[in-house]
This record gives structure tokens, C-alpha cells and sequence, in this order.
């Protein structure tokens, strides 16, 4: 198991930070940017931001040739489906729904691993997912048990698994790339050139999405608003360019599995976000809560 240093620990608990605010902007702009020409855009921009650090990877094509398919799973995933399909999910689901379906991310995060990556769980593992799962359901009962009976799933929901099951195969990805991706034959792309083969690849699907969203005749983009652009400018540079650069040095260093147990953050830093925009202060169990997901954080990060 990967001794969790304070470095790693802020590199993975800055991403929840990010996608937290990403998950309150992306409820603010329903009805003013449809959901996946929203993802859309937020690339394009993300992937305007990394042109500059990154453009000379597009000088050799030569070294996509072995590596396409790679680079069009970790975009399709990471990119295509994973945002857009939470930013679906915003427009019918209420954000308690959501919240408790994102709990599970490590649940889903041990189980790629153990089926497809021979990545078995330990009993710290277990022991440390039920701590964080139970820290982020205080948030979600708002200290009483009782609320979660009578929790309602909608459609939304459905999309936040198939979102959360791709974070995960995207997670592993990174973590364990095929073989020209790796030793002897690994690129020498820095982290800028990387991710931007990443979005570019990625935005071939969420393009195509947007495309047929728009074909659909969804309501248009409500441009007047200025706080429309401060949300594309947000979602662009934070939780796209930001977030998945740490995520992807943190991924790298500690691995997917303890990884997952920081994305059980992004619900607790949700709830405060949206105590705060609400004027609600923050309550007890916001304090449980934290406590128990770095419990969980802690033991499932101790060395075997």
C-alpha cells in the first residue's frame, strides 16, 4: 500500500474541491446552457488553455499511431461521457440523489480493480470505504437516518453510475496504461501535452453529443447572461484543466483505489458550497462527516 504524504494528499483533495463547484455551477446553468453542449464547450476552452503548453505533441503524429486507441478510450471516457453525463444528470435529479450515488465512486473504483486489474481489496481497503461511504451519507441524511427511505431515484441517477463506472475505468487507465504507453515505449509527453491529446481526442464524442443535443432542438444558450461566461470560464479552467492535472499526478502516485476515497470529498465540499450560496451556516453532521471520510482516507492510506 503507497504511504499517503501531504503532498499527494493535496494533489487529491483539490480535484473534490474543484468538481464540487463544478457540480453547483453546472445545477446554476440549467435552462441557460444545455447540459451537453455545455461539456462541449468546456473543453473546447480547456483544450484552447492547454494549445499553448502543449502544441508541439501535434508536430509528431507519429507517436499517435501505435497510441490512438488509448488516447480515444481515456478521452472518450474521461472527457465524453463522465461530465456530460453528470451535467445530464443535474437537469432531472435533485442534488441529495446525485450526492448518494457519487458516494459509491470507491465501491465501483475496487471493483474494476479487482475484476479486470487483479487489484484485490485488503481489509484496511474495506474497512476504509465504509468510514468515508458513512461520513457522506451523514451529509446526505443531514443527520438523520431517516431521510435516506425517502430518497426517490429518477432518471438522472441512472446517468451518475454509468458516469461514475467510466471515472473509474478512466482512473485505472491512468494509472495502469497498456504497453505503449509505459516503460521503453513511453511518449515524452509532459503532463500539458498528454492532457490535451486527451481533450482533443475526447471532444470527437462530446461533439458528436452536442451535435445531436442541438439537432434535438434543445432551448439555446442564454449569451445575455453574464454570469453564463463566468460559469464556461469556471468549469474550463478548475475542474477540466486544474482538477485533471492533479488528479492525474495523484492517481499516479498513491494508485485508483485510495485515490477514490478522496472523490468522497466533493459531496461533503458540495454541501457547504451550497450551504453557503444558500446563507445556511454549516451543521454538526458537516463536521462528522469530514472526521469520518478522513478516517476513511487515513486507514485505507496506511502502509500493510
Amino acid at each position: 500500500m503507497t504511504r499517503l504524504s501531504p503532498r499527494t494528499a493535496l494533489l487529491l483533495t483539490l480535484p473534490p474541491l474543484l468538481w464540487a463547484g463544478n457540480a453547483v455551477v453546472g445545477r446554476l446553468v440549467v435552462g441557460s446552457v444545455p447540459p451537453l453542449t455545455m461539456n462541449f464547450l468546456r473543453w473546447v476552452l480547456a483544450a484552447l488553455l492547454l494549445l499553448p503548453l502543449g502544441w508541439r505533441v501535434l508536430r509528431a503524429p507519429g507517436d499517435l499511431r501505435t497510441r490512438w486507441p488509448y488516447l480515444l478510450l481515456t478521452g472518450t471516457l474521461g472527457v465524453g461521457m463522465y461530465n456530460a453525463l453528470q451535467y445530464l444528470a443535474l437537469v432531472s435529479s435533485t442534488p441529495i440523489n446525485v450526492t448518494l450515488i457519487a458516494s459509491s465512486m470507491p465501491v465501483w473504483m475496487l471493483a474494476v480493480g479487482a475484476l479486470f486489474y487483479r487489484e484485490h481489496p485488503g481489509p484496511k481497503q474495506i474497512l476504509g470505504a465504509l468510514l468515508s461511504l458513512t461520513g457522506v451519507l451523514f451529509v446526505i441524511a443531514r443527520g438523520d437516518p431517516h431521510a435516506l427511505l425517502s430518497v426517490r431515484f429518477v432518471r438522472g441517477d441512472l446517468y451518475v453510475i454509468v458516469a461514475i463506472i467510466a471515472w473509474a475505468f478512466y482512473s485505472w487507465l491512468l494509472a495502469r496504461p497498456p504497453g505503449a504507453m509505459r516503460g521503453d515505449h513511453k511518449p515524452a509527453w509532459h503532463w500539458a501535452e498528454a492532457l490535451l491529446l486527451q481533450v482533443l481526442f475526447g471532444l470527437l464524442g462530446a461533439g458528436a453529443a452536442a451535435a445531436l443535443e442541438q439537432a434535438a432542438g434543445t432551448y439555446a444558450i442564454r449569451w445575455d447572461r453574464g454570469w453564463t461566461w463566468a460559469a464556461l470560464a469556471y468549469v474550463a479552467v478548475g475542474p477540466a484543466v486544474l482538477a485533471y492535472r492533479c488528479w492525474g499526478l495523484g492517481v499516479a502516485t498513491a494508485g485508483p483505489a485510495l485515490a477514490a476515497f478522496f472523490s468522497n470529498l466533493t459531496p461533503l465540499f458540495a454541501a457547504l458550497m451550497s450551504a453557503a450560496v444558500l446563507g445556511e451556516p454549516p451543521r454538526w453532521y458537516h463536521g462528522a462527516a469530514f472526521v469520518l471520510i478522513l478516517a476513511g482516507i487515513a486507514v485505507s492510506g496506511r502502509r500493510g
